[in-house]
């Protein structure tokens, strides 16, 4: 009777003190373990918090029933910023048993809670065979071993490889995985350099669990996974990587007492562990490449807009082009933008939004390409061009924009504006050439000259117009020649490509004081990149390591200037995605670029 008491005040207390709304109620599936051998038992439960009734739980055919379900109730007051909180939980048990192996899914549980229909989440469980050595620290009964018995087959280390025939630039899979029959901790972990690869790592949390490993069951934990993109084609060898694991052993003593039993004592065993070297067949991009392809590979989408198609004058032109896809998007070169040569062209924006997982780099790149015009007209932008090689087909594809359509009108600086305007093609500024119409009074005194002397037809008459003649003649011949030159472009910029690398590079200087890594690599290869290509005359999109060499031999640079400019450009795209580098590299890399851009410039002279 005193029971029954209890157990009504216990009840009374719990729905007094609770007030039921839809998003209170939680209804929970847990199951432990949830990793099962065939033949152990495991546990099943479904937690409500709140009175319920018609509890169904999903079809449980694949397993065997053993307990179940049985219920449990609990009550208990939590006290939080002076508030008391009274808290509810109904639980369903099963005790279950597999019956076959293999990974099934269990579908939702339901319940009603006043009359209100409740769904708890649904349940993974992956059942394994048994250890076919039966050893019992295979299954997970913590036995240490002896200090000397730590084999290769109960420790060690894989290198799982997703795709080892891959082609140039295609990304794939790499998981280090460590396997385990013991409780065992890591110390010292290096892992191989992955030379010949771009490397992207994927953010992990290591957690252990069970896995069936030819024949044997192992306490297993993913230590590092990583999307590797190789950088040339041929056979490329990841090298071995070592790993030191600490297991906790039993000392074995020859002299054994009765409280032996009662206090073994222990000590860390450590071990190396070594990865296997693994080698991949990367095979090169077929021939047949589009002009407009600039080493994108995967599989992308392109979208492009323009802010306005009529505006006036000196006033901001901006196209947008967004690559979207899943790749090596990361080392996506900017797709090119013809703009009309009247218009001053500005350097790209651009805003990665990336992410890698284990499917791979995946994400938007967004590219602002913006323009000022300084002549009104009607005008048009070429339809812009992005080339990519699709590695599930194995072919290449073109995505294309329309043309744009562009009216430009006379505006304020502009054409037609009061005074002549020079445009200035390195810096985008508008000036003005103002007359002078301030004249000084002469205080000194005069001097007079007689009307009887006759100037005209006098040697300094003819003289003075000789002078004035020969000034119009070399002024004209001087200026038709800087009209020749500013209508060359490519000759523009060829003069103006070491201003441009200068003025990137002291930007580069800066994200190095501030010890900005990958957006100090990033600003470094764009100027590389940008001052080849405006000193080669080449465009960047249709750049590459071979073809530059090439015309550097045309141009008469030596093998060794050559391969320092190779060698910069390698290391910059390497150390972008590389896990570590020392900490004078990056001053390293910056004085050896300025020093191969200044010899550059003594060798190639325009």
């Amino acid at each position: 009777m005193r029971k029954k008491i209890i157990s009504l005040c216990v009840l009374w207390l719990a729905f007094s003190g609770m007030h039921l709304k839809a998003d209170d109620v939680t209804f929970k599936a847990s199951v432990s373990p949830e990793v099962v051998v065939m033949g152990e038992q495991f546990r099943l439960s479904y937690t409500v918090s709140a009175e319920g009734t018609e509890f169904r739980a999903p079809d449980l055919s694949e397993f065997q029933v053993l307990i179940g379900p049985s219920t449990s109730t609990s009550i208990s007051t939590e006290v939080r910023q002076g508030k008391s909180t009274t808290v509810y939980a109904l639980t369903f048990t099963y005790i279950l048993m597999p019956k076959q192996e293999g990974t099934f899914n269990l579908a939702p549980a339901t319940i009603k809670i006043k009359n209100a229909n409740y769904q708890s989440n649904a349940l993974t469980i992956k059942v394994l065979p048994p250890d076919k050595s039966g050893n019992a620290a295979a299954q997970g009964s913590g036995t240490n071993p002896s200090a000397s018995g730590i084999t290769g087959e109960e420790l060690f280390v894989r290198m799982n490889i997703s795709n080892r025939n891959v082609y140039e630039q295609e990304g794939f899979l790499v998981s280090f995985k460590l396997y385990s029959l013991y409780d065992v901790g890591l110390g010292s972990v290096k892992f191989p350099e992955f030379e010949g690869f771009l490397v992207q790592d994927i953010e992990l949390q290591p957690q252990w669990t069970a896995e069936n490993y030819n024949g044997r069951n192992y306490h297993t934990a993913v230590l590092k996974q990583a999307v590797l993109y190789p950088q040339r084609s041929g056979k490329i060898t990841i090298e071995s990587g070592k790993y030191e694991a600490i297991v906790r052993v039993r000392t074995q003593k020859q002299v054994r007492s009765i409280f032996d039993d009662f206090f073994d004592t222990y000590q860390d065993v450590k071990k190396e562990l070594i990865s296997p070297p693994a080698t991949i067949d990367v095979k090169p991009l077929p021939s047949g490449k589009p002009a407009s392809f600039s080493g994108a590979v995967g599989n992308y989408t392109m979208k492009t807009a323009i802010n306005s198609n009529n505006v006036k004058t000196n006033e901001a032109v901006t196209i947008t082009v967004t690559i979207s896809g899943n790749g090596n998007i990361k080392l996506v070169k900017n797709p090119e933008v013809v703009f009309p040569n009247d218009f001053d062209i500005y350097d790209p924006k651009v805003d990665s939004k990336i992410k890698t997982t284990t499917a791979g780099s995946s994400g938007t790149k967004t590219i602002e390409y913006m323009a000022i015009p300084r002549y009104a007209g009607d005008f048009e932008i070429p339809a812009i061009r992005f080339s990519y090689f699709d590695t599930k087909t194995g072919t290449y594809k073109s995505l294309d924009s329309e043309p744009f359509k562009l009216h430009v009108e006379k505006g304020e600086g502009g054409e037609g504006a009061t005074g002549p305007v020079v445009s200035n093609f390195s810096n985008q500024e508008s000036l003005k050439l103002l007359g002078e119409d301030i004249r000084y009074i002469k205080v000194a005194k005069p001097h007079f000259v007689s009307n009887r002397e006759i100037f005209f037809g006098s040697f300094g008459y003819i003289a003075l117009y000789l002078i004035i003649t020969i000034i119009f003649i070399l002024f004209f011949i001087v200026y038709r020649s800087k009209v020749k030159e500013n209508a060359n472009i490519a000759l523009v910029r060829t003069k103006k490509a070491n201003k441009t690398a200068v003025r990137r590079l002291k930007k580069g200087e800066k994200l190095l004081k501030e010890n900005k890594k990958e957006e100090f690599y990033d600003e470094v290869l764009r100027a590389v990149w940008g001052y080849l290509s405006d000193k080669l005359s080449i465009p960047q999109a249709n750049l590459t390591k071979d073809n530059v060499e090439a015309e550097l031999a045309k141009y008469g640079v030596d093998e060794s200037l050559s391969g320092e400019f190779m060698e910069i450009l390698n290391a910059c795209e390497f150390a972008r995605y590389a896990p570590s580098q020392a900490p004078d590299a990056m001053d390293h890399l910056f004085k050896q670029t300025v020093n191969a851009i200044g010899k550059m410039e003594n060798t190639i002279k325009k």
